[in-house]
């Protein structure tokens, strides 16, 4: 986008990305056609057709208000194709970006336009992304709750992402604040209220969360990897899952925030239910 240009060729692109593309110019106004785009640079030029076409005398003032009107306009649209263009990577083949209601993609970019930072840039694409390969993925209130998120909030939450484990859906396994395999990660008390005051998360630090109404047997994975837990009653079991719940919109981010595993955690994770009395078998341990 540094040429001011068009960004890609639709012809290179695949359905999805195509009927991407088109879908968002009738939604909020056109993207990637050719030459659409005029240089920031232009923008005096622009303000003195503006003057002409009106024909009307403007203060210097007003000029310069113009000036500026065109280059917030020009910077938006750049957030906008540099949101969309991080996203077509991410399509799926079998994407339906047809599918996405317009109010929605309006309500998105009316949020994205503002983001200029690479990294918060790359989430808004893989939120656009995941809504185009399955519409009514993201609600309208998680885009809205992104768009309040600061930069270090999106990597604080990121960080306790990366202790997710998929038990129905995912869960961040925060059993003790004051261990230093969260702290490490910039996991306190205070960073778990600010996510929950954010509304994430819900932090409960005194009782916790349990799981009720497990068979003897269940499975529960840990970014793929599969955890075969026995309970030691056939059925009516109870699992402790920590102090710690996403949201509706935390579950929603939680997929697309590029958390990584660690293997440690795992160990970590495995002891502590062992602890718990909790029968364990998995690739890393034999019961």
């Amino acid at each position: 986008m540094s040429d001011g240009n068009s960004l890609v060729n639709l012809g290179d692109l695949t359905r999805p990305a195509t009927v991407l593309i088109e879908k968002i110019s009738d939604a909020v106004g056109a993207l990637y056609l050719p030459r659409q785009i005029r240089r920031i640079a232009k923008a005096e030029v622009e303000a003195e057709k503006i003057k002409a076409l009106a024909n009307i005398e403007i203060t210097e003032i007003q000029q310069r208000g113009i000036v500026r009107f065109i280059e917030e306009q020009g910077r938006q649209q750049e957030n906008m194709e540099s949101v969309t263009e991080q996203s077509i990577p991410e399509l799926k083949e079998d994407a339906k970006p047809e599918d996405i209601e317009n109010d929605w993609l309006a309500s998105f970019f009316e949020k994205c336009r503002l983001v200029s930072d690479k990294e918060m840039q790359s989430l808004w694409a893989k939120l656009l992304a995941g809504e185009a390969n399955s519409p009514g993925t993201f609600s309208k209130r998680t885009v809205e709750q992104i768009s309040n998120l600061d930069k270090s909030d999106a990597q604080l939450f990121t960080s306790l992402c990366g202790f997710g484990w998929v038990i129905g859906d995912i869960v961040p396994l925060v059993y003790d604040v004051e261990q230093e395999i969260y702290n490490e990660k910039g996991i306190y008390f205070n960073s778990l209220k600010h996510l929950d005051d954010i509304g994430l998360i819900t932090f409960n630090d005194l009782g916790g969360f349990v799981r009720k109404k497990f068979p003897k047997f269940i499975t529960v994975f840990y970014y793929g990897t599969p955890i075969n837990i026995e309970f030691n009653q056939d059925e009516d079991n109870k699992l402790q899952i920590g102090k710690v719940l996403l949201s509706k919109a935390g579950q929603e981010l939680a997929p697309i925030c590029g958390s990584v595993k660690s293997d440690e955690f795992m160990e970590y994770v495995l002891n502590e239910w062992l602890k718990l009395g909790y029968a364990i078998s998995s690739p890393l341990r034999k019961k």
